[in-house]
């Protein structure tokens, strides 16, 4: 089974973004994307942004990660 998570971009450079995921940061690639900017939501998979995300739909995706941790 895969997982692709939701992360907020934190930084950009060229093709490549740093996001932030609970205070984790990690470097993605933003090569199957366009136009994500500082403060986007991308959905996350194996290092690299698949599309942006809602905020709001961020938002309820790691309330639900974060219940399923404490179950």
């Amino acid at each position: 089974m895969c997982l692709a998570i939701p992360a907020e971009v934190v930084a950009i450079d060229g093709d490549m973004a740093t996001v932030s995921l609970d205070g984790v940061h990690k470097e993605i690639s933003l090569a199957l994307v366009e136009d994500i900017s500082v403060g986007d939501y991308v959905i996350v998979h194996v290092g690299f942004a698949l599309s942006r995300l809602d905020p709001e739909e961020a938002a309820a995706t790691l309330a639900l990660f974060a219940e399923a941790s404490t179950s």
